[in-house]
């Protein structure tokens, strides 16, 4: 069991305004995008209070529905000519700091292995689905090499994971020009080099390679620290980190980027296998060209 945050927490409630624009160098004749920007509403941790997108031009058609991992998905079409494309979502989220795990809790990683393993007749974990390897992140021998030093037999899952997460952020460096939003786990590493999505695909498949089950987590971080506080990487950005399934605490998040367990300032956004489940927009088009691509986000502190 996790342990208790004290009562009365009743967490910070920010407002999160993600704002992206297209603009073509021709018209775009036809488009189909699919957006994911609610943040989640997650008991006891997250709630997503308001939330609003307002698309320029105006789409011909909209729709909404949830994916398969509890994400809401977006759906808006442009039938006539345009050649920009604005999507400014805007939400208020109250979030309370997840409660911390409990460390002496947790069973020693071979043994979450076993539990995730395929057995003939007998029913499967939940989360074994996130054993297997993804596109950004498969498995792969070089990932579990890696990752071997921090588990090391007998350990208890979150130590190891804990440890995992502090050498990824120590050996890697931090670089915004290294990597592309197409770049995968095995590049990655190999580089040492790479962006927040990086460093979680890699954290992700280090996991499933040893055969446990992690997931990718997209969101935001809170733009400006409190007093005194140091600024985290990937502020007034989208943001992503890892979480690993542990059978006495269920998913417990790591940032490998901030070298940190995710806190109240952090907003979660969807949930999946990797980037390619979470996108926060993307979609076809026929036309358009070249285009230049303008994102800004901002999460405050709001009133309330």
């Amino acid at each position: 069991m996790r342990s208790a945050r004290p009562d009365g927490d009743s967490g910070v409630l920010y407002r999160v305004q993600h704002e992206t624009r297209y603009d073509y160098e021709s018209a775009v004749e036809l488009a189909h995008h699919l957006a994911q920007l609610r943040p989640l509403s997650v008991a006891g941790l997250q709630h997503c209070e308001q939330h609003r997108c307002d698309i320029e031009p105006r789409p011909g058609h909209v729709g909404r529905d949830l994916d398969v991992y509890g994400n809401e998905r977006l759906f808006f079409a442009h039938y006539a000519p345009h050649d920009s494309l604005s999507v400014r979502a805007v939400s208020l989220v109250r979030v309370r700091a997840p409660e911390q795990p409990d460390w002496a809790a947790s069973p020693a990683w071979e043994r979450v292995r076993e539990l995730l393993r395929y057995r003939a007749g007998r029913p499967s974990a939940p989360a074994a689905e996130f054993s297997f390897g993804s596109a950004f992140s498969p498995v792969f021998d070089e990932a579990a090499a890696f990752a071997a030093p921090s588990f090391t037999p007998g350990r208890p899952l979150l130590d190891a994971a804990h440890e995992l997460m502090r050498r990824i952020h120590a050996e890697f460096t931090y670089d915004p020009e290294s990597t592309e939003v197409q770049t995968r786990a095995p590049q990655a590493l190999e580089m040492r080099h790479g962006v927040c999505q990086d460093y979680a695909h890699v954290m992700l498949a280090a996991l499933r390679s040893l055969g446990l089950a992690a997931r990718y987590v997209s969101g935001y971080l809170r733009s400006r620290p409190r007093p005194g506080e140091q600024a985290l990487v990937g502020a007034d950005a989208s943001h992503a980190w890892a979480s690993v399934w542990c059978p006495a605490n269920g998913w417990v998040e790591f940032d490998p980027t901030n070298d940190r367990l995710p806190a109240a300032d952090y907003v979660r956004v969807a949930v999946g296998r990797d980037f390619a489940d979470v996108s926060p927009l993307r979609g076809v088009i026929r036309g358009g060209g070249r285009h230049a691509l303008h994102v800004a986000v901002h999460v405050h502190p709001a009133s309330g």
